[in-house]
Formats: C-alpha cells, structure tokens, sequence
C-alpha cells in the first residue's frame, strides 16, 4: 500500500485547462466510489476548487499510473491534452503536498485560510462516500492538525495580502473593537464581498451594503447578514457609518466633499474612516482634507499589502520546516503498521508456547508433583522454546558472516555488544 496524490492547479495548468477537469460537487460521491472500485485503488479522496483539482488515494504498486489514467479517461482527455499538466506525489511527497495545501502554501494567495475549509468538505464527502479508510482517515486527521500548527506557530495568516484584508485590518487598528461599530460597503464585486466576509468574521456590528441593483446587494446580504440598500440611499446612512469601503466601476466618484462633510456633522465629529479602492475612485480625493475623516486609496493600501506579504513569506519558511519533520513522522507511523502484523503473529506464537506449557504444568501439579519442581522445568522449558528459534538463526548468521543480521538482532533483543565493558 502507498499513497498518492495526482492532480494539477494553477500552478501547472491554465484556467482552459483547470474548467475542462472540474468535478461537480453533488456528483463527487459517485465519483470517489467509481475510482476506488479500482483494484488497484483502496482508498480515495478528491479535491475540487476553481485553483485546483486532484485526487489523494490508497494504491498499490501499479497505483500511480492507473489513477492518473482514470482522471484522463473520466473527462475523455487524451494523454497529451492532460499529461504536461499533472503532477504526481507518492507516499512522503503525497503527504508534504497535502499539508502544504491545507497551510495555504500551495495557493494563490500565500497563506489563504478558506483552502482549509474546503479541504475538510473533501474529507467529509470521501467519508460520505465510503472512501476513505484507516489511512486516509489518519492521514486528513493529521493534516488538519499540523494546518492548525502552523497557523498557530506562525504568521502565516496574520499580514493582509489581498486589498479586501488590507482594509479590514486597517479598519482594526484604528477601531481596536469592531462590534460597537457600522461598516457601509459600497458596490457588491468580489472585492466588496470578500471585505464583508472579513469584517463578519472580525465581528462587525452592523454591516450594510449599497450596490446600484439592489438585487445583488440582497444576495452578498443574506450570505453574510446585513442590510441592502442602492446607491441613492446612501446620503441617509452615510451618517451613521463609522467605516465606509468603496469599490464600483463607476466612472464618476459616487461620494462627493459636500455628502461627506454633511455626514460627519451630522455625526458630531466622530471620526469615520473611508478606504477608497476604486479604480477610477469612487470618493473624491478632496474628502481627505476633511477633518476626522481618514481617507486611504487603493495605493495606501499597497504598502500594507506588501509588508504583509514579506511577513508571510518569512512565515512560509518556519511552516516549510514543521512541515518537513510532521511529513516524516507521518510516514514513521505509516511504515510502523507494516510491523503490526509482524507482532501480532510473533505474540500469538508466544502465545501458544505459553499455553502449552501451562497445561502440562497444571497435569503434574493434579498428579501431586512439587509445585517447586514443576515451575522450575516449566519456565525452564519456556525459555527453551523461546530461544530456540532466534538461536539457530543467529548461529547461522554467525556462521555465514552476515554481520548486519546480528547487529539488528542485538539492536532487536536489547544486547549489549559482546565487546562492549
């Protein structure tokens, strides 16, 4: 049994390529069930994202190519469509790849959180599903402890690296707690959503959010709870937003000095911070002057951004090296069952040996022998037994010069070298 794991990203395959291979969620349990009825597959697991798709399984010695095969025959690939772009962990490699997936090292963005979480629906499906087992159960097991680690041990995701982070977190260090305040969103793109998911999982206490169509609003509302509003409404709530975060394809900026100064009199002079991250901006530069507004653009934002990412990318080394020693560890487990049944056949002899000379002890003592005399030829004859075996094969490797085999049974037998004092 090795493991495996055979998939591309963006790394290796283009996006034309990546949508071609794409697993559809609902039909991933018929999936999993279809690969591991492969004879050569015991075990199988499958990750699905717009960035990636790949399959970590259980194979056996012909294993790495049958896989490889089924993923091209399953999208009716040939193998010059699919070949160039796949990669291939066994066994260590399998492992490494998987916690560097799961840590946000292996991603677009360095050090992304939301990897994880999808790594964990894969699992929970392959469970579903019947297609995991003791190895992969272990192995996911394990990953998600070593991801939580790394997390924890470094900074790995503490720095924004994106502009929607970048912003939330400036949001933070100005207003040391968000819960007792309001966050406007203006327009409701990519950016702005992921700004709401941000500023949700930072415990905003009030989110609202203002899109030209309302409909879209009410979509990225229900999905992180808030309210919707469109942009002509904007003057009546502006007043009472303590963060405002805009980003629009507006041609014309969508808030002017006049809204803004209105706003902050309105608010009594309590500061309000603005983060602009249009491209053309959507708040004119002249709000800046204003007092007890703090306006930052998308190239303030920049300089966060790439401090966030040196910090980050000194944070990838110290989770390389954990990931290093874990990935070894993983596999010292693994190898270890290989002798599972070793032990258990060796304690089953032990066993039987054991049996038998207890039942021809207990006949002597019913026939009214010394108990003495029986214990001693019993656990004399015990010994006997037990020693046999390794003793006429130790000989022999003495005898046919094999060094290594006496060394390891020293090593095996806990014996002090004969030289040693």
């Amino acid at each position: 049994m090795a493991l495996l794991a055979v998939g591309l990203n963006h790394k290796t395959a283009p996006l034309p390529v990546r949508e071609k291979v794409a697993f559809a969620p609902e039909s991933l349990p018929v999936i999993l069930r279809d690969l591991a009825s492969n004879e050569h597959v015991s075990e199988a697991a499958i990750l699905s994202t717009c960035n990636r798709t790949e399959m970590v399984c259980c194979v056996d010695q012909a294993g790495g190519d049958i896989v490889a095969r089924w993923f091209r025959e399953y999208h009716r690939l040939q193998p010059e469509d699919i070949e160039p772009y796949l990669y291939r962990h066994p066994d260590q490699g399998a492992v490494k790849h998987l916690l560097r997936v799961a840590s946000g090292l292996d991603s677009l963005i360095l050090g992304e959180p939301q990897i994880l979480g999808q790594i964990k629906d894969a699992y929970f499906t392959a469970c579903e599903a019947g297609t995991v087992g003791r190895h992969l159960n272990k192995l996911f097991e394990y990953t998600f402890s070593v991801a939580k680690q790394i997390r924890t041990d470094t900074a790995i995701g503490a720095s924004p690296v994106s502009v929607a982070f970048a912003a939330v977190s400036l949001a933070r260090q100005i207003f040391a707690s968000l819960d007792q305040h309001t966050a406007l969103l203006i327009g409701a793109g990519q950016t702005i959503e992921l700004a709401a998911r941000h500023l949700r999982e930072n415990g905003i206490g009030r989110l609202i959010i203002a899109n030209r169509t309302l409909a879209r609003a009410e979509t990225l509302v229900n999905e992180v709870q808030g309210s919707a509003i469109t942009l002509t409404e904007i003057p009546h709530y502006l007043a009472s937003a303590d963060i405002v975060i805009s980003s629009t394809a507006s041609p014309l900026p969508i808030l002017g000095k006049g809204a803004v100064e209105s706003a902050i009199r309105a608010r009594k002079h309590r500061p309000m911070l603005m983060i602009d991250i249009a491209v053309p901006r959507d708040i004119e530069p002249e709000v800046g002057a204003l007092r007890d507004v703090y306006l930052y653009t998308v190239d303030d934002l920049k300089e966060i951004i790439d401090e966030g990412l040196k910090s980050r990318q000194q944070a990838a080394l110290q989770a390389e090296e954990i990931i290093d020693t874990e990935s070894a560890r993983f596999m010292g487990w693994l190898r270890s069952l290989d002798a599972v049944s070793t032990i258990r056949s060796y304690r089953d002899s032990m066993e039987t040996m054991r049996q038998e000379e207890l039942e021809k002890a207990l006949r002597l003592l019913r026939r009214g022998q010394n108990p003495e005399e029986v214990l001693n030829m019993v656990t004399r004859a015990l010994v006997n037994k037990l020693a046999h075996g390794p003793s006429t094969h130790l000989r022999r490797a003495g005898f046919e010069g094999r060094e290594e085999l006496l060394r390891a049974a020293r090593e095996l037998l806990d014996i002090k070298d004969p030289g040693d004092a």
